[in-house]
């Protein structure tokens, strides 16, 4: 009996002391992450961390995309998705996979023009890629008004086409292509077997 007393009075004073311990942390009006301390600080120092980090590989992968699209196009794109703020890490790597995936398109397309075989077989039989002699320039022998009519941010740009890229190169080429066939190299679109004048 004394026991079962002694066991009731230990009960009510735990609590009674978890009841002062309550009030005392409800009464300073602290947040429950401040009432956590470093490992609520330290949770939002990780969120940030992450948001920023991939905010960052969202930022670059767009820029990769603008770039690519560039070389495609023979200059930039006039209007390209924004990014979104991200007020989470997931959102945040949602949209940095979203434009990684981009990237990886708009990077395959500026690696594969079409005719590119050809365009190095013709190279083979034209100048260095980095050519400066006038009055062509660079690996595909590119006179000044065919760079003007087919490359001309690259030229305002650039310069001429020896300051470009091999891949800039070819996608004005083909940019010529589409428009005029092989017929701006005759003899080394003949000697690559692309080119038959009527």
């Amino acid at each position: 009996m004394r026991r079962s007393i002694w066991a009731c009075g230990l009960l009510l004073a735990f609590a009674g002391m978890s009841t002062a311990v309550s009030a005392a942390s409800s009464d300073t009006g602290q947040s429950p992450a401040a009432k956590l301390g470093p490992t609520g600080a330290s949770a939002a120092r990780a969120e940030a961390l992450s948001i920023a980090y991939w905010s960052g590989k969202a930022r670059r992968e767009r820029s990769a995309v603008r770039q690519w699209v560039t070389v495609v196009r023979g200059q930039p794109p006039q209007q390209i998705a924004p990014l979104r703020p991200s007020n989470s890490p997931h959102a945040a790597w949602r949209q940095a996979r979203a434009w990684h995936r981009r990237q990886v398109a708009a990077s395959q397309l500026a690696h594969n023009p079409p005719q590119l075989r050809t365009w190095y077989c013709i190279h083979s039989y034209e100048g260095s890629w980095s050519d400066p002699n006038a009055p062509y320039w660079g690996g595909l022998q590119m006179d000044y008004s065919f760079q003007s009519a087919y490359g001309s941010w690259l030229l305002r740009h650039h310069g001429t086409a020896d300051h470009w890229t091999p891949l800039e190169q070819i996608w004005t080429a083909v940019r010529a292509w589409r428009v005029r066939g092989f017929s701006p190299w005759p003899n080394t679109a003949r000697n690559c077997g692309v080119y038959y004048p009527d």
